[in-house]
């Protein structure tokens, strides 16, 4: 029995250490055509790096300021990360620890809205940003961050599953004021999940394109996705392949390093709800 148990332990970690390869291929090989050629890309398949990096830097470099496009989209996704992750906590706390008339109306609603792509509402959007004078801002790309019904669906199922109604009400007995017990009790119990949601929201942010594309028209304020593009939509798209890949990869360490800073908590939280005392 103890060599079957490890027989299968060892099947296991062999099928993890497959899969692992199988989703970090991808990023090698991003990493390994940001130093090649476009014709190099285009003709063959290697996971050998070349000597092509400084050639496709310069050729970002020819088409816009890379470091300006990651400031401009740090200026859009952080805040608008901040804003998903609190109101939806917020909205989400409210919706499943009280009872009040309409509640599962609202969540059918909010629901509903999930289902309705962005995109229909587009026109509409871009009519009341010029009507607002807040066109070429960064205002119509953070604030309706407020309002993400993904999130709060999400969070929602998430604190009825690890968070005790006695909890709170014990809390309320003790004197404590409702913001107090969301600030100082909710939050420390819901940060696993709001820690998973703010990833997925930072991602979104930080890769959005098409809202950017349409609501900023001066390159200085383009964020980087939308300066990318232009490197895409160039004439010569086989020359610039390796570039293309450079300016990638080179956007990609913001988010593994808000992947770093968010799954500390998730780790931690994990492994305190799982200490028996």
């Amino acid at each position: 029995m103890n060599i079957g148990f490890k027989i299968k332990k060892t099947i296991l970690y062999i099928l993890l250490i497959l899969l692992a390869t199988v989703c970090l291929l991808p990023f090698l090989l991003m990493i390994v055509n940001a130093t090649r050629s476009g014709s190099e890309i285009v003709t063959s398949f290697t996971l050998i790096p070349s000597t092509h990096t400084l050639e496709n830097w310069k050729t970002v470099s020819s088409y816009f300021n890379l470091f300006l496009g990651m400031w401009n989209s740090v200026k859009v996704a952080v805040p608008a990360t901040a804003l998903t992750a609190y109101f939806s906590a917020l909205t989400a706390y409210g919706l499943a620890m009280y009872r009040f008339k309409g509640n599962k109306t609202l969540f059918t609603v909010i629901l509903i809205f999930m289902m309705i792509p962005g995109q229909l509402g587009l026109i509409g959007f871009y009519n009341l940003c010029t009507k607002l004078h807040i066109v070429n801002t960064y205002i119509p790309l953070i604030v309706p961050a407020i309002a993400a019904p993904g999130t709060v669906f999400f969070l929602r199922q998430y604190v009825l599953s690890v968070m005790p109604p006695s909890l709170i009400e014990a809390a309320r007995i003790d004197g404590a004021g409702e913001l107090y017990i969301f600030h100082r009790i909710a939050i420390p119990i819901m940060s696993p999940g709001i820690a998973t949601m703010a990833i997925m929201a930072f991602i979104g942010n930080w890769n959005n394109y098409l809202m950017p594309m349409i609501i900023l028209n001066k390159n200085e304020k383009f964020t980087l996705p939308v300066m990318m593009a232009t490197l895409r939509a160039s004439t010569d798209i086989t020359a610039n392949q390796g570039a293309i890949y450079l300016a990638v990869a080179i956007s990609v360490i913001p988010i593994l390093v808000v992947f770093a800073f968010f799954s500390k908590y998730i780790i931690s939280s994990i492994s305190a709800g799982a200490v028996k005392e």
